[in-house]
């Protein structure tokens, strides 16, 4: 296909403003793109390379606005294009701007000729300007970015106006013409006439909208079927939304429940056959799949980075594998760091060892995608946490096992609300960030943010409460106090509703113990009661009827806002409000 094509197809997309219609612009897109099908279902996303694939161009703005100076004429410079661009504030329209097809010299003839077409030169192809950005891509070293704003200098040279228009867009991932991942794949359904949900499928799990586009075309439904999950080809991560407790048992009934990391998602790829190659890793000029790779969440390597969990899937797997986790840093006691630390290593591309002595990371797992050559994405989250734990625990162990040892999360499966929000406590005292709620029955989804897993929702209402007793903590917190318990007014006297000892940080502990010793009125064992003179604004998720409480009422999932060092005990909420927000 010539680029010209593309382009004058690319301007009648973005012209339309029904999505019905464009996607019948771009069913007839693909369908006339013949053997450049691959490369346009990706250029008409914006994208060089498939969404699994973090090869780059590594070509920032100000070369790109140099190539486009140069090809423009000697008398215009990059700065003109800048002021060009601060002027009309797209980057397409100032390309659109120029005439090119004029210049000579060794860039000129970079792709293949010199003139462009609005000077009556050679018609540049959606085949020559890709594989000039794949040439683009893969320079590195010294002069490199002349290089790079060569071989772009000698695509502009070629170009008519409207091909300069969506040239620049794609160098800079810019082409925004309406065109989404739902649109191709309803295109490429409609193309080559086969089901839009076997199309989804096989984009799950190759994230390759060209590679899928070609095997509708050419393979139809068996070849779509035929598509799996590949060890070394990462796939996107299945997403939570947030949720309650209440909810997640109403609709599920039982919940699986996980603890949630303070973390970064990983996910990694392992295969103990050194023998093979994957043939999309092979063909994009990467390392072997037959090893272990990492990937982010947003499915860039970051392999070389953490060798901690290289280290982890050669000493601990034993069969191919693909697992979702996150990676969490760790202090010199194996206590979790903040999320702030990871990403210091992820960023990491030089002296990583000198990265590791500083922040000390570790891998947790709590999804298998993948194991000794079977696609377990259809399986549900039980049986896939099964498989997990058989992967990473190869050798006969004891079935009691503390939470996430050897790299496996444990999953719960209930339909108790108390032991939903004992678990939520016993994470948060292990210094994370609280609990996943998941449908023990759901499959995974690659990319999609569905009901079936769920992020405990952020306490959306909150109470003003006194404190009147409290319980010394355990282990590395018995010198705070760490359980507090919780009073309304009724009249002239407080009756019990809960107690927090969740969502309060080591520090924060240590300040409450201090602010709260100076109001200890006696002491029996572990327990303390206090005087009424603190309030703490206490979030909850709902509140219910409880005998278990002087009041008659609890607080379900409470957590530690604040201290309202601004209120008395007589501006504390009452017993009548707290009846008329409780739960029906």
């Amino acid at each position: 296909m010539e680029f010209a094509t593309f382009a004058d197809r690319a301007g009648e997309i973005e012209a339309e403003a029904a999505d019905l219609e464009i996607v019948d612009h771009v069913t007839d897109l693909l369908a006339d793109a013949d053997e450049d099908v691959e490369i346009v279902a990706r250029f008409v996303q914006g994208r060089v390379f498939p969404a699994w694939d973090s090869t780059t161009l590594d070509i920032g703005p100000a070369a790109c606005y140099e190539a486009i100076a140069r090809a423009a004429g000697t008398n215009v410079t990059a700065g003109d294009v800048e002021e060009r661009l601060a002027e009309i504030g797209e980057i397409g329209e100032v390309a659109a701007s120029y005439e090119f097809g004029g210049q000579q010299g060794l860039g000129a003839f970079a792709t293949g000729g010199g003139g462009g077409a609005d000077a009556g030169g050679s018609d540049l192809t959606v085949r020559e300007v890709h594989e000039t950005l794949e040439d683009l891509a893969a320079a590195e070293g010294s002069g490199s970015q002349d290089r790079k704003v060569d071989l772009l200098f000698g695509l502009f040279n070629r170009c008519s106006s409207d091909e300069a228009r969506y040239l620049a867009r794609l160098v800079l991932s810019e082409m925004r013409i309406g065109v989404g991942e739902g649109t191709v794949r309803d295109a490429i359904a409609g193309a080559f006439a086969v089901p839009d949900d076997r199309v989804e499928r096989a984009l799950q799990v190759s994230n390759d909208y060209g590679r899928v586009a070609r095997i509708a075309r050419d393979e139809g439904l068996d070849g779509l079927d035929a598509v799996d999950l590949e060890v070394g080809r990462p796939v996107q991560a299945m997403l939570a939304q947030a949720g309650t407790v209440t909810d997640a048992l109403s609709e599920w009934e039982e919940a699986a429940v996980e603890w949630k990391y303070d973390g970064a998602r990983i996910q990694l790829h392992y295969d103990p056959d050194e023998s093979g190659d994957s043939s999309d890793a092979a063909s994009a000029g990467q390392r072997s799949a037959s090893e272990t790779r990492v990937f982010s969440r947003n499915m860039e390597e970051v392999t070389d980075a953490l060798p901690e969990v290289v280290e982890f899937a050669e000493e601990t797997l034993e069969e191919p594998a693909i697992l979702d986790g996150e990676v969490v840093a760790i202090d010199d006691d194996g206590e979790p760091l903040a999320f702030q630390e990871v990403l210091k290593r992820f960023r990491r591309k030089h002296d990583v060892e000198k990265a590791r002595e500083d922040v000390a990371v570790r891998p947790v797992f709590f999804d298998c995608l993948h194991a000794d050559g079977e696609d377990l994405l259809e399986e549900p989250l039980t049986s896939r946490h099964d498989r997990l734990e058989g992967v990473l625990t190869p050798s006969e162990e004891s079935e009691v096992r503390p939470a996430d040892v050897d790299g496996l999360s444990l999953l719960w499966i209930t339909d108790d609300p108390d032991e939903i929000e004992s678990i939520d406590a016993d994470a948060l005292a292990a210094g994370h960030e609280g609990i996943m709620l998941k449908a023990p029955d759901s499959t995974y989804s690659p990319g999609r943010r569905g009901k079936n897993w769920r992020k405990r929702k952020p306490d959306v209402e909150t109470l003003d409460c006194v404190v009147t007793g409290a319980e010394w903590g355990e282990g590395r917190r018995a010198t705070f106090l760490g359980t507090f318990e919780l009073s309304v007014r009724d009249g002239d006297d407080l009756e019990t509703v809960g107690k927090v000892a969740t969502g309060i940080t080591d520090e924060k502990l240590a300040e409450l113990t201090e602010l709260l010793e100076a109001h200890v009125a006696a002491e029996n064992g572990q327990e303390v009661t206090l005087e009424p003179a603190v309030v703490f604004e206490v979030g909850y998720e709902e509140i219910q009827t409880s005998p278990t409480y002087s009041s008659g009422y609890a607080l379900r999932f409470p957590r530690f806002v604040g201290v309202r060092h601004d209120k008395d005990p007589a501006d504390a909420e009452t017993l009548e409000r707290v009846k008329s927000l409780r739960s029906p």
